[in-house]
């Protein structure tokens, strides 16, 4: 038998084998997320498990499935999706069309499974029948929370809106002067269907960090900060000048005045030292996947 032949005999043999055969010899216990809109089971939740079955994969042998029914109640599919991220099932099973929008919301690295849904392309949920793409587009609406009545801000918010108009993005601003407008704020950013967020640092983000990281969790919102402060109350991604290093090089400016230098002689330095920190817990519980070549580049990773 030449090789070509004998090539050809193995790939017809694995095709003609069983897929049960092969899921029966995988020893991994895989996890499924099982996310529905309406309560159950009925017979079609019967039917995937049986097919399932069929396939090879059996409950309490190496398959578990963690349902999640929400009753015909829309308002608790967030949660029941959050739940299913955080248990880092393999693939979430779901249908019909809010209930998928959940789930993409709920993850872009866990595989979604359409059982039913109504037109999928033309909904949004997907790029075209025969390929679908991602679990998620690509995000497009920035929210910005910044401080209100602060000099600076405007001029931030000017240079944020030439820089997203570049890169095709849309800014969705709120802007906070006092810690009790934090909640409302983040309520404006979901009703605009904001995808991921961006905090300018203030005296007062810096204090309210702790509310914001968690508002920004709630919501499910990707945040990226200026400081590591906020990274370490919780937060996603900070990417900013070493607030440490900024202080040490006040410490500087001191001394030479101290030492009988005029202080409006003295050049104004930019930044030189700037901290890239990633907290991967805080990306795990919004099911995001970091790629090992941005870990590489962080100058800490929050475990």
């Amino acid at each position: 038998m030449d090789r070509r032949a004998f090539a050809a005999s193995i790939a017809l043999g694995v095709l003609a084998e069983p897929f049960a055969a092969w899921a029966q010899r995988d020893s991994k216990v895989h996890r499924v997320g099982y996310l529905n809109l309406r309560p159950g089971p009925n017979a079609q939740d019967e039917a995937f498990v049986q097919a399932l079955r069929e396939l090879g994969y059996v409950e309490g042998r190496n398959l578990i499935i963690d349902y999640r029914w929400a009753a015909e109640k829309e308002e608790q599919l967030p949660a029941l999706a959050a739940e299913l991220v955080a248990l880092n099932v393999e693939v979430i099973v779901t249908s019909a069309t809010p209930a998928v929008n959940t789930a993409k919301r709920a993850t872009s690295t866990i595989p979604i499974v359409m059982a039913a849904v109504a037109d999928p392309v033309g909904s949004g949920l997907v790029a075209s029948l025969g390929h679908p793409g991602g679990n998620v587009p690509r995000a497009k609406r920035i929210a910005v929370l910044a401080l209100g009545g602060l000099s600076a801000t405007p001029l931030l918010l000017a240079a944020m809106r030439a820089a997203g108009q570049t890169m095709d993005l849309e800014l969705i601003t709120q802007l906070v002067t006092k810690p009790e407008e934090l909640p409302s704020a983040f309520t404006e950013f979901q009703k605009a269907g904001a995808h991921a967020l961006i905090v300018q640092v203030s005296p007062l983000t810096l204090d309210q960090r702790d509310t914001i990281v968690e508002q920004a969790a709630q919501h499910r919102l990707p945040a990226m900060y200026d400081v590591r402060p906020f990274v370490d109350a919780g937060g996603l991604v900070a990417y900013g000048p070493d607030l440490v290093e900024m202080y040490r090089r006040a410490a500087v400016y001191v001394d030479r005045i101290f030492k009988g230098a005029k202080p409006g002689d003295l050049p104004i330095e930019q930044p030189t030292k700037f901290e890239f920190v990633i907290n991967i817990k805080t990306a795990k519980a919004l099911g995001l996947t970091i790629p090992p070549s941005v870990l590489l580049r962080a100058d800490e990773v929050i475990q």
